[in-house]
């Protein structure tokens, strides 16, 4: 009997199949990625990880057992103080300060995803809140995952160091908790209950493929395109 998560997967493989053909993804991979389009996607990164952050406190309040509740706190605690701490560090590899970094305006891909996370959160159960979140960290790290395979990806003097972060075991470790967790959070739900929570992880999906594109194309907003 197939899980929930692999329900989810299977849900969602077309999109995720197109990321990892997009060519940020590809690019990434293969070292013909412009580096003006990650210093693009570096400084909307960003701006994300603080929503991405304020997501876990979120979920913190909401587990309603004392070692998820801590987990989530603990991961709040590591996204602000660490995470971001090493996005800055990178960011300086490509000549990006952090008063740039902390005046990055969101695009509107950004400010879309992250707004629709946050109100899944704030509206709904931690099941809702991890189906919304989930996406981003199982997505990154099968990324990542594939991208190692390629001859030369982690050694790449720009890009290596992306990737054998998200296809690190730390990382896969922290992605498999949340599969895990979702798992956990669907079961005795209702036909109807995870219907719900299958739209939420293909919605930010769908984010996620948009993100792509709009590093790539260092679009901020559709409606001041040249």
């Amino acid at each position: 009997m197939s899980t929930f998560t692999q329900r989810l997967r299977k849900k969602v493989d077309p999109i995720w199949e197109r990321t990892h053909r997009h060519p940020f993804v590809t690019g990434l991979g293969d070292g013909s990625l412009p580096v003006q389009s990650f210093r693009f996607y570096m400084k909307q990164d960003y701006v994300y990880l603080i929503e991405y952050a304020k997501m876990f406190a979120i979920a913190s309040t909401k587990a309603t057992d004392l070692a998820t509740s801590s987990r989530f706190a603990s991961l709040q605690e590591a996204t602000l103080h660490f995470e971001m701490d090493l996005h800055r560090q990178y960011a300086a590899r490509f000549g990006i300060t952090r008063e740039e970094l902390e005046q990055t305006k969101p695009s509107f891909v950004m400010l879309a995803y992250t707004s629709y996370m946050l109100k899944v959160a704030h509206q709904g159960s931690l099941a809702d809140l991890v189906s919304a979140v989930l996406p981003c960290a199982w997505s990154y790290w099968e990324i990542g995952k594939r991208l190692a395979m390629i001859e030369g990806a982690i050694e790449h003097e720009w890009y290596g160091d992306w990737v054998r972060t998200y296809s690190s075991e730390e990382f896969g470790e922290l992605a498999q908790w949340l599969i895990d967790l979702m798992d956990q959070l669907a079961e005795g739900k209702t036909e109807a209950e995870l219907a719900i929570l299958e739209e939420h992880f293909l919605n930010t999906s769908r984010m996620e493929y948009l993100f792509w594109e709009m590093a790539y194309t260092e679009e901020e907003w559709p409606c001041e395109r040249n």
